[in-house]
């Protein structure tokens, strides 16, 4: 396998565009931001290397054994992330791009297409959120940077403005440049002759610039490629990791991907895992799984044997059970969502993802009972699992490797003798073990002290809020407020002087920290507790209701008390962490 003769980047653009060069399922999908491709550009430009790149040669005969895909012309951080399936023509040979689809398709999109990416807080639900840009360079003037010479920038239509110290050329409009004398006649035309009156030295860095991108993208030869000819994936495979091996190591799923793809009969692998894991995370405040997870959860959900992540478990004969049962597989992922997300968990409290592989397996154990997470036939079992979840996640069950914990418990859920989620056997078969889930006094002392921010911290206290409708979004809410510990408020406060250093230490600890629904917390903003106590709870069976469901201490809440109310808060929350995990 030698190099074949360098290709120019024009070159390689028609042909992404005929389709002649595609993308095979083993490829992972494009993960470059708008900051690498500029670099990559800036690199071109200077004549710097941008490596090789493996092509594998396939026949129409060869071809139709597998799946493939066309780049990304058009990327778009919300609804264009997924590279779309294409149908070859019969008689048509094609170059499968093994190595190098990051850099060819950065090229593709800044020289014919465009990337839309989420401005900074604006919501992403609405469309303006994500402005489509395509790829200028300013031709005027250099970049003021220590890397990179050229200012490349993807742009909006409203963002491309000219004046004496910019011109924004249009990158992919240079593909239209015929000869070297078309990048004269622009510069005469727009550059020489235009409205700003540029200098000389403004006009000269404008035709070397120019003239540097168009040897760079029609001209110049560089693209240079291996080419590899074979119809046996294994030889493909393994070619493939050799050559990325050393640098950025793609994921085992999307190498697995592609074996699926390939041997699934009558469902195509990698769309029916792409969506799913657009479905998950897309269910209540979001979550945030991915293709190795779906591919992990299926080895444990089809009783594949060994659940180890590695190629030998895809097998054909694996990957067909795994196919025969996709629907209940799918529908049990999805409904173990469904399900924590009516616990109130998300992407930003749910720490392990690994911990919803048993919930998904006694869900399809339970033969995938309709509208589980609100039916009242399973209002004790959810709690169970709620629990359990729970103490999963505090403990940190299933971190490290978690197939050590998975194998015991699946064989506890295929022998579960009645419908409750088992959750005493599981702490029983754990127990003395490194992954125990049993709460030891140090564990309580570890509760007492998370702090406000952290994911851990809000799981810990939806344990001690069990009476909470978590289909409503709830905050962690300081309970003294945090914008009043400043030190020349506590002092006017009537908080000793020598105090305030220990205020400040212990606003964010759990113990000043509550549960409550969005609404009423954003009401209260920074109203001082014991005037929101006295106006929220005006009676004397209000105020009694209030302290016990959030375990608050009966006293005075004046801030010369915040001492004391955190040294007895700490006590009722330990009680409340005994009482609920021991």
């Amino acid at each position: 396998m030698a190099y074949e003769t360098p290709l120019t980047i024009s070159d390689v653009i028609s042909n992404i565009s005929s389709n002649s060069y595609v993308l095979p399922s083993i490829q992972r999908e494009f993960v470059w931001g708008v900051d690498q491709i500029e670099c990559l550009f800036d690199s071109l430009m200077q004549g710097y290397p941008i490596g090789g790149f493996l092509f594998w040669e396939l026949s129409s005969s060869q071809y139709k054994k597998y799946e493939f895909y066309s780049f990304l012309q058009h990327y778009h951080e919300k609804t264009s992330t997924h590279n779309p399936r294409i149908t070859l023509s019969k008689n048509q040979s094609i170059m499968a791009v093994l190595d190098g689809q990051q850099r060819l398709t950065s090229l593709f999109i800044g020289l014919c297409g465009t990337y839309a990416y989420k401005l900074p807080y604006k919501k992403k639900k609405s469309d303006s959120s994500f402005p489509k840009r395509e790829l200028y360079l300013n031709i005027i003037e250099p970049l003021d940077g220590v890397d990179n010479k050229y200012d490349f920038n993807f742009l909006t239509d409203e963002e491309i403005v000219n004046d004496k110290k910019h011109y924004w050329f249009k990158v992919g409009d240079v593909l239209g440049f015929e000869r070297e004398s078309s990048v004269f006649q622009f510069i005469t035309k727009n550059i020489h002759r235009g409205e700003f009156d540029y200098s000389d030295k403004q006009e000269d860095f404008a035709m070397d610039t120019l003239s540097r991108l168009y040897y760079a993208v029609c001209v110049n030869p560089t693209i240079s490629y291996y080419r590899i000819k074979s119809d046996e994936l294994d030889k493909v495979l393994n070619i493939f990791i050799r050559v990325n091996s050393g640098g950025t190591i793609l994921s085992y799923s999307d190498l697995l991907l592609s074996i699926a793809t390939a041997q699934w009969e009558d469902v195509n692998a990698r769309e029916e895992i792409n969506e799913i894991v657009d479905e998950v995370n897309s269910i209540g405040g979001g979550f945030n799984i991915n293709k190795d997870f779906v591919l992990k959860t299926a080895l444990v959900l089809a009783d594949i044997k060994d659940i180890a992540f590695k190629v030998d478990n895809f097998k054909k004969s694996n990957m067909q059970k795994i196919e025969r049962e996709w629907e209940t597989i799918k529908s049990a992922i999805y409904q173990s969502y469904v399900l924590v997300s009516s616990f109130g968990f998300s992407r930003e409290n749910l720490r392990s993802n690994n911990a919803i592989i048993p919930i998904a397996y006694y869900l399809k154990m339970l033969g995938l009972p309709k509208n589980f997470e609100s039916s009242k036939a399973y209002v004790s079992n959810r709690k169970i699992i709620k629990k359990w979840l729970i103490m999963a996640l505090l403990k940190q069950t299933f971190s490290g490797q978690p197939d050590n914990v998975l194998r015991p418990i699946r064989t506890i859920l295929q022998n579960n003798g009645n419908n409750d989620f088992p959750i005493d056997e599981i702490i029983e078969k754990l127990r003395g073990t490194r992954k125990s889930m049993l709460f030891t006094e140090d564990d309580f002392d570890h509760l007492l002290d998370l702090q406000y921010g952290k994911a851990e911290t809000y799981t810990a206290l939806m344990m001690i809020y069990p009476s909470l409708d978590f289909n409503n979004k709830f905050h962690m809410d300081h309970i003294y407020p945090k914008s009043k510990f400043k030190k020349r408020i506590l002092i006017k406060k009537r908080v000793k002087e020598q105090d305030v250093s220990w205020y400040l230490d212990h606003v964010n600890d759990i113990s000043n920290l509550q549960l409550i629904e969005a609404m009423p917390n954003i009401q209260k903003q920074n109203t001082d507790f014991k005037k929101w106590y006295d106006e929220e709870y005006p009676t004397e069976k209000d105020k009694i209701q209030y302290r016990k469901i959030n375990y608050i201490p009966d006293m005075e809440y004046d801030y010369s008390d915040f001492k004391e109310f955190i040294e007895k808060r700490r006590t009722l929350l330990k009680k409340a962490f005994e009482k609920v995990l021991s």
